[in-house]
């Protein structure tokens, strides 16, 4: 499997060089954002209106961190579903975001759009928010305070370890199949 170590904000040359099933750790910044501050960035664009982050190059993770325990910057920090934005995200490829960071399949109008403005999809571990948040060493809130948990923040990571799960040659690992090997991949659940 391909490792790559990439830092944003991120280009053609590093997208490019992207399959689907390649290994990343990501450094640099990125930005957070779910549902409703997907509603609020649409009505930003719907009105003229500048957006709270410059998108040339961003990469934007599907989170909502948990408040953050004593000594820590962050609470945890686990993808959530990212088709439930995907109304927006072709919109979002167009301005010049470069990635996306969440769980499961995305739609075909996303795909075509990571084709055409040589994008990527970042998967990240359900269900390891905790040990992905050891992974970000440092957390703004920089638009939307009062979404709490969804307001948009400015993380600072530090090889957040990310699959390739769609790139921008229309690869995707979701459609890979699995090889099954009789006798070692079941699971038994007899003493």
């Amino acid at each position: 499997m391909p490792r790559h170590r990439l830092t944003t904000p991120l280009g053609d040359a590093e997208t490019t060089l992207l399959r689907a099933g390649d290994l990343v750790l990501l450094n640099g910044f990125l930005y957070t954002a779910r549902d409703a501050a997907h509603q609020r960035l649409a009505g930003l664009l719907e009105q003229g209106l500048p957006l709270p982050f410059d998108l040339d190059g961003a990469v934007l993770y599907y989170v909502g961190p948990t408040p953050p325990p004593p000594g820590r910057v962050i609470g945890s920090a686990g993808p959530t579903t990212s088709y439930r934005m995907d109304g927006l995200t072709p919109r979002l490829h167009s301005l010049g975001l470069k990635a996306t960071i969440g769980k499961g399949p995305r739609s075909p109008e996303v795909l075509l759009a990571l084709k055409e403005y040589r994008a990527v999809y970042f998967g990240a571990t359900g269900g390891a928010g905790a040990l992905l948040s050891t992974h970000i060493t440092g957390a703004e809130t920089i638009a939307f305070p009062d979404l709490g948990t969804e307001a948009i923040r400015r993380l600072r990571v530090s090889d957040l370890p990310l699959l390739v799960i769609n790139d921008c040659l229309g690869g995707e690992l979701y459609a890979r199949p699995v090889p099954i090997r009789p006798g070692r991949d079941r699971i038994s659940f007899s003493g």
